[in-house]
């Protein structure tokens, strides 16, 4: 190899060949070697969180007199720019590596390292005067620094994304309710016809579903907010200042605008992802609604002749490449499919969890990985939701229509008539095709007008008194 490309640098293992201009050193060059698994790398929001922790650090450790204010200020520097996105492809070890995300955390020290010497006018690769280990990590380990990043990472991710899309989502559900109140329509249990309902109260009801999903996300970030660093190697906080996890906490506080709070039992924080999986199975549920609303879109506008035909969704690109004019539900489809994945992801960090073994996990990074990943895909396909497909749609008059042929609305008259007499009308109606109306004014001694009165559509969808 060309020694113009490449320099030799030293590690706690002896002398390994880095790209001449990599910021990243030999402990990243050794990962990836290490782990050719796949092309899956840490999300922009995971070095975001990394790089802020060991920007805090370093203030923290100058505060404390830990850290020469000269190193720690050029530490400092390097760190923002790397939350920033400016060394992103300086991050290249796989996903899949070692459980406890060492492989990553020294991928950050090495590069904000190796910045900071640049900054000092010093030459990439040297570890002087900024040392990776030394003056970069002070105070940390990979074993609370990663999982701490994790929550990090995600609770911004909820905060900053999912809850404002998830809010968008809300507010057009409500103005749809509101829109679709005064349209009364077949309800449907077991996918059979049942009593009738407003297509708005459906609508009211997917709304509250979103609302509740905003609750979840935000028990998530509650969940989140408390973190493992300071713990250090297996909890006991050894090599670290006792006031520096709450330091640093108060001052990723203040940066992120959002309460985190050093853990009061460091050692189940750093043997266990329960954080984690508890955040995670919120956005499982999540998931599952969005699957509910997206399917139900889809059925009612299923057709638009041979379906239920009961709303129209917009026409967002043509459906077919053999049937002309064919048109179909895409974006619910595409919110389908980001739940599916969603609810594997899930299973991933579950599985996951249950790989702490005494005083560390060790699957912390592809639990991050699905995590984030869950967070970000809701809030994309939600927003998208809102704005491709809820906002776009309208009522059709099939609803109100085939409610007065409709057999459920027979119910009413079991006040009236009793159970077992309604259901033989209603068995008639069905044999004849008649409406319920009709056998009932043919069948029954009640009054026309009064019949009226019973079988209205519109009584049927509120409480009221026999």
């Amino acid at each position: 190899m060309s020694t113009n490309e490449y320099r030799t640098e030293k590690d706690s293992m002896g002398e390994f060949q880095v790209p001449s201009n990599a910021y990243y050193g030999a402990n990243t060059m050794r990962a990836v070697l290490n782990f050719p698994i796949s092309d899956l790398r840490f999300s922009r929001s995971f070095i975001n969180a990394i790089a802020t922790i060991k920007k805090t650090a370093a203030q923290v450790n100058m505060e404390l007199g830990l850290l020469d204010s000269d190193l720690g200020n050029a530490i400092t520097q390097a760190a923002q720019e790397v939350a920033e996105g400016k060394f992103d492809n300086q991050f290249v070890v796989d996903i899949f590596q070692t459980g406890s995300g060492t492989s990553t955390n020294m991928n950050t020290n090495e590069v904000i390292s190796n910045r900071a010497i640049e900054i000092l006018g010093g030459k990439l690769g040297s570890r002087s005067p900024v040392h990776p280990n030394d003056h970069v990590n002070t105070g940390q380990s990979s074993n609370d620094v990663i999982p701490t990043a994790i929550h990090l990472a995600a609770l911004i991710s909820i905060s900053k994304n999912l809850i404002p899309s998830l809010e968008i989502l809300l507010n057009s559900l409500n103005s749809k309710s509101k829109e679709f109140m005064g349209i009364v329509k077949t309800g449907r249990t077991h996918l059979q016809d049942a009593t009738p309902i407003r297509l708005g109260q459906e609508f009211l009801g997917y709304a509250g579903q979103i609302e509740r999903a905003i609750l979840r996300s935000e028990n998530a970030i509650s969940e989140l907010s408390e973190v493992a660093l300071g713990g250090t190697a297996v909890g006991t906080g050894v090599n670290t200042h006792p006031n520096f996890s709450s330091k640093v906490c108060e001052k990723l506080s203040e940066v992120l605008q959002i309460p985190i709070s050093e853990t009061t039992n460091h050692f189940q924080s750093q043997s266990t992802l329960d954080n984690i999986v508890e955040a995670s199975g919120s956005m499982k549920t999540i998931a599952v609604s969005l699957m509910k609303i997206s399917n139900d879109i889809r059925w009612m506008g299923s057709g638009p002749r041979g379906g239920f035909g009961e709303i129209e969704l917009p026409e967002v690109q043509p459906g077919s490449s053999i049937m002309p004019g064919k048109v179909n539900p895409v974006i619910p489809e595409s919110v389908c499919q980001v739940a599916a994945q969603v609810i594997g992801n899930d299973m991933s960090v579950a599985v996951a969890g249950q790989s702490g073994n005494f005083e560390i996990n060790v699957m912390m990074p592809v639990a991050a990985h699905n995590l984030l990943e869950s967070i970000d895909l809701l809030a994309n396909a939600s927003k998208n939701l809102a704005i491709q497909c809820i906002d776009g749609l309208k009522a059709t008059n099939k609803g109100p229509e085939m409610v007065e042929s409709g057999l459920a609305i027979v119910t009413t008259l079991v006040p009236h008539i009793g159970y077992d007499a309604s259901a033989a009308l209603a068995h008639n109606a069905q044999k004849t095709g008649e409406s319920i109306k009709t056998v009932a004014i043919r069948e029954t001694n009640i009054p026309k007008e009064e019949l009226d009165k019973i079988l209205d559509p519109e009584s049927m969808t509120e409480p009221s008194e026999y």
